[in-house]
């Protein structure tokens, strides 16, 4: 049976913390003893007392996440607050914590990868690189070319997106070149125009900017849970192939605190 360590190596060596932004917090959240048999893993994108609660129940004393518990500073522990309460039940449970945040969207084969996989992309490349395949976003081309409404039904049903906001379709043409982030990526959209993409797939855009680069690049902004909720497929890629038939648990929990009405 693999360690705690064991699965912390085998996430770190897929994606480095080394290639984090600086603002992040990746890596251990709590850690009652990283070198214990790990009993079983809970996957989910974000960290909040329920799926601690759930993976506590489920036996598990490895729970890893996408988004950081410890984002900001926390000065008590109260239960007050979901941050404050998860921190306790974890402490109190031994259970260890580890989020792989911006290191997993900067990572080779990370979100962005996995999200031009999922729409069937070829010819996909990093849209920013900061080094050899590591860097923000990415872009390749669709199989054939699509209306922008086919290409928006296409996304809405990849990533089980109930709406998704897009300029005007009627002012755009056909997309081929697709460039995409995900989380919040609208810092790439100036990437993409000068990449030549047709379309910028994204989350968490502004009003202004739509209204800035609307008119010349289709921009497409799904929910910011829907574009990372691919996490748990990468994680539990990495934790497979390394060691197989070890027990994966996906939460099912839904961490989204977004309602579509």
């Amino acid at each position: 049976m693999p360690s705690i360590r064991d699965i912390i190596s085998a996430v770190e060596e897929f994606a480095p913390r080394s290639l984090q932004e600086e603002y992040d917090n990746s890596g251990i959240q709590t850690a009652p003893d990283v070198d214990r048999d790990c009993t079983g893993v809970m996957l989910s994108v974000d960290v909040t007392p329920e799926v601690v609660d759930e993976a506590l129940a489920s036996g598990c004393n490895l729970l890893l996440a996408h988004h950081p518990l410890l984002f900001r500073g926390v000065k008590s522990l109260t239960g007050a607050t979901p941050v404050e309460s998860a921190l306790i039940k974890a402490v109190k449970g031994d259970l260890t914590i580890y989020c792989c945040h911006t290191s997993l969207d900067n990572a080779p084969a990370g979100v962005s990868a996995r999200m031009a996989s999922m729409l069937g992309l070829k010819d996909v490349r990093t849209l920013d690189e900061v080094g050899p395949d590591t860097g923000s976003g990415a872009i390749g081309m669709l199989e054939a070319p699509l209306s922008p409404r086919e290409f928006v039904a296409l996304v809405k049903e990849t990533f089980g997106s109930p709406v998704a906001r897009c300029c005007d379709p009627a002012a755009h043409g056909t997309i081929s070149r697709v460039a995409l982030c995900g989380g919040s990526g609208a810092f790439l959209i100036p990437k993409a125009v000068g990449a030549g993409a047709d379309v910028f797939l994204t989350s968490d855009m502004k009003y202004h900017d739509f209204t800035d680069w609307g008119g010349r690049i289709f921009l497409v902004d799904i929910g910011h849970h829907e574009s990372e909720n691919c996490t748990k497929d990468i994680f539990h890629h990495i934790i497979t192939e390394k060691f197989p038939n070890f027990a994966v648990r996906y939460s099912l929990k839904d961490t989204n605190p977004i309602n579509y009405l």
